[in-house]
């Protein structure tokens, strides 16, 4: 019996015949100018017997294999003597005046073919015509060009084009075969589950099975990459799903799921899964710049880019980012764009949130059936929210507009005239402010007709070349614009908009408060989330800010560690911000205390830079014992400097080596100092984000929906990072260390309820 494949009409050939460089000039992005309403306004020309939206099937048979194929048909026409027109629109940003038959791309003439196969197929018709019609967004002027088929001609191009297809979907039907062979004999990759981790494996299974969204608090050393990638690749095999995301924050945590996936490949799983790496850090050139003209790698991508995907999901498993830039460099393709292709035909991806979550980056191509059988493991979920709130989030300033007012007056009088009107905006909002503020709940609705029109005016200039065209500040005011209105179409009543001044320049931004409902709108169609970390405390608080639903599972874990392997001492001296000039001498003292007298590795954690380098001054003033180093983190430090400074803690140092670093920082989280190589961890503060307007809206929002604003903006933020931070001391369950919270907070509730058993005297 043939192996089914099921496709869209679109991805079948776009895969057969799209070619050409990855930018072929300007490609709008304007969600505005999308092609929707030149799509209707064709359609609305219809006569009475033309149908649209005509959705078609088809089953294909291609010796071993049978295609089926669905998609919408643009347009089905009929004639006056009943004639049948295949009508397929594009829209275009650009000049089409001049467009000729043949500058049609042999991609847009594939697609009508194939709507027109599939209804002859269907009716038994045996004549047809197929239609290209090409509307330009801004003034609908069109362009049409015509062909007259036959069923033999279509039958012979269906067949040309599902052979293109059929060496992709063999490789994937070998590899499907060989990895659900693999999971069935796949054990536990360890020789027992550690305390409680047998626990969480089944809750994610059983999420996944029953398509529920699972809340796992589990402790530091539970192992929780293992314990939840085990038991989804086990529902991968049992066919529950076809896909599954593994999605985290930070580059460590990838670097963890795919240790976790090397150790189960060791064991005979063979699973493909491809990392995908953002694209300023895995881009090869010095300067981003995907045009053809000034990259190789992204000229003539489509004419090579089948065959790069084809060799590498053929002979690799672990897609790691430098097997990626190995094949991409072999094949000469763009890493980035190649790592998302190769994607969509692997089994597991790992990749930061916003390629699900974020509506300017999301993957496009995931379409309703594959998200269905898809889940999404959602590795630190707890830094999800204020990453969530940052991606539905949008912001405009005057001075961008005031450059571009002034670039561009004498050569462009359409952008001139927009970029001025909004520049003029802000001039007024300066004025109202008087160097306070802004605040308002309501969508800043004149300012968005305006950026409308000036994403308008951009949009004609970069598509159409000439002068202005290569304006690199209006190309990014441009997609800032996109985004700005973008999130103007999200905002409800868990928005606000503030508008702030900073001299001469006035900054306005649409501010999400609340992004559990976005959140929950843009996961849905997934079979199912796993949201897990170790610090999901209090889970009421986070299952509320990550789009919890009644039916919806969680479960919380004990320490798989023993309470004796941690020494835990309390501290009351003030850490607030009034008090810290006043507390700073006895905290020096306090610290001192802390790291001497037992050699060993130390990570001292603050809340901010400033007060930890203020700290660090004093400390570095006194005279230190032999044999004692410091190092001290800094802002922006290069991937070498991070290295270096982990490097530092070797175990079996014989001197005391004390690392200053920040709560909430690349040092608080996903790093494993195991045994000798961290003796002692202490943290200043509770973490509290500093006071700010931001945070006080968020408080604000809170308090008024009937919840505890404070706790929400400040507390529940602030003690994340202390737990976050206090787990790196004790890794494994031979670690011993001293863990010191300094805070007379510390001592009283709501603080002292959120701190592990473990850490309570």
């Amino acid at each position: 019996m043939p192996y089914a494949v099921s496709l869209s009409v679109r991805a079948l050939v776009e895969y057969a015949f799209l070619e050409g460089s990855i930018d072929n000039g300007f490609r709008s992005a304007s969600a505005l100018t999308d092609g929707t309403k030149a799509h209707q306004s064709i359609q609305k020309q219809y006569g009475e017997l033309d149908r649209k939206e005509v959705y078609l099937r088809s089953e294909i048979p291609a010796g071993d294999l049978l295609f089926v194929v669905e998609g919408r048909c643009d347009g089905l026409l009929v004639g006056e003597n009943g004639e049948i027109t295949i009508d397929e629109i594009k829209s275009s940003s650009r000049e089409i005046g001049s467009m000729t038959e043949s500058d049609a791309p042999r991609v847009h003439w594939a697609q009508a073919y194939m709507y027109a196969y599939m209804y002859a197929l269907e009716s038994g018709i045996e004549r047809l015509r197929v239609r290209l019609t090409y509307v330009r967004i801004d003034s609908e002027e069109q362009v049409r060009f015509e062909r007259e088929v036959n069923a033999e001609e279509l039958a012979s191009f269906v067949a040309e084009t599902v052979e293109k297809y059929a060496p992709y979907a063999r490789m994937r039907l070998k590899n499907k075969l060989a990895r659900d062979e693999s999971i069935g004999s796949l054990a536990f990759p360890f020789p027992a589950y550690r305390e409680g981790q047998k626990k969480l494996v089944g809750a994610v299974y059983k999420a996944i099975d029953e398509q529920r969204k699972l809340f796992a608090k589990a402790p530091t050393g539970i192992g929780k990459t293992i314990s939840t990638l085990f038991p989804a690749i086990k529902a991968l095999g049992l066919g529950k799903l076809e896909h599954l995301f593994y999605l985290t924050a930070r580059t460590i945590t990838r670097t963890a799921a795919e240790d976790a996936l090397s150790l189960m490949r060791d064991r005979g799983l063979r699973l493909s899964s491809v990392t995908i790496t953002a694209k300023e850090k895995i881009c090869f050139q010095e300067k981003v710049d995907c045009r053809k003209e000034t990259c190789p790698y992204a000229d003539g991508y489509y004419d090579r880019i089948n065959g790069a995907v084809l060799d590498l999901l053929s002979n690799e498993t672990l897609i790691t980012r430098a097997v990626v830039e190995a094949y991409a460099r072999k094949h000469t393709v763009c890493p980035f764009e190649f790592a998302l292709d190769a994607a969509y035909g692997a089994d597991a991806v790992i990749c930061d949130y916003n390629y699900v979550f974020d509506p300017r980056v999301s993957l496009k191509r995931l379409s309703g059936e594959h998200k269905q059988g898809c889940a999404l493991l959602v590795d630190e979920a707890h830094n999800l929210i204020d990453r969530a709130r940052e991606m539905y989030s949008a912001e405009l300033d005057k001075r961008t507009f005031l450059e571009l007012e002034r670039e561009f007056k004498g050569v462009r009088t359409d952008v001139h005239a927009s970029a001025r009107a909004i520049n003029k905006r802000f001039i007024e909002l300066k004025k109202q402010s008087d160097g306070q503020p802004i605040v308002t709940r309501d969508a800043p609705s004149e300012l968005m007709e305006l950026v409308e029109h000036f994403a308008a005016q951009a949009e004609k200039v970069l598509a159409g070349g000439g002068a202005g065209g290569e304006s690199t500040n209006l190309l990014e005011a441009y997609f800032a614009a996109l985004s700005f209105l973008r999130i103007g179409k999200l905002y409800d009543e868990r928005y606000v908009t503030y508008a702030e001044t900073d001299r001469n320049d006035v900054r306005l931004r649409m501010f999400c408060l609340d992004p559990s409902h976005l959140l929950k709108t843009m996961g849905k169609g997934y079979r199912s989330h796993v949201f897990f970390s170790a610090t999901l405390s209090p889970l009421s608080y986070y299952m509320d800010m990550l789009g919890a639903e009644e039916e919806d599972y969680s479960v919380t874990l004990g320490s798989p560690f023993r309470k004796e392997q941690w020494e835990v001492t309390i501290a009351p001296i003030s850490t607030r911000y009034a008090d810290r000039d006043a507390t700073q001498e006895p905290l020096v003292k306090l610290l001192r205390g802390f790291v001497e007298g037992r050699p060993g590795n130390y990570l001292i954690f603050f809340p901010s830079y400033a007060y930890m380098n203020g700290v660090y001054e004093r400390f570095m003033a006194e005279i230190s014992p032999s044999g004692t180093a410091t190092i001290i983190q800094t802002p922006d430090m290069r991937e070498e400097e991070r290295e270096s400074f982990l490097a530092a803690f070797e175990a079996g140092n014989e001197g005391t080596l004390i690392g200053f670093a920040v709560m909430g920082g690349i040092f608080s989280e996903g790093i494993d100092l195991v045994g000798d190589r961290l003796g002692g961890v202490a943290i200043v503060g509770v973490g509290m984000p500093q006071l700010g307007l931001e945070r006080n809206l968020i408080k604000n929002h809170f308090d008024v929906d009937g919840r505890n604003g404070f706790d929400y903006a400040y507390v529940f933020p602030g003690m994340n990072k202390v737990l976050q931070s206090g787990g790196r001391l004790i890794r494994s369950e031979r670690d011993r260390g001293k863990l010191l919270l300094v805070d007379d907070r510390y001592l009283r509730p709501p603080y002292s309820r959120l701190l592990p058993e473990e850490w309570r005297s």
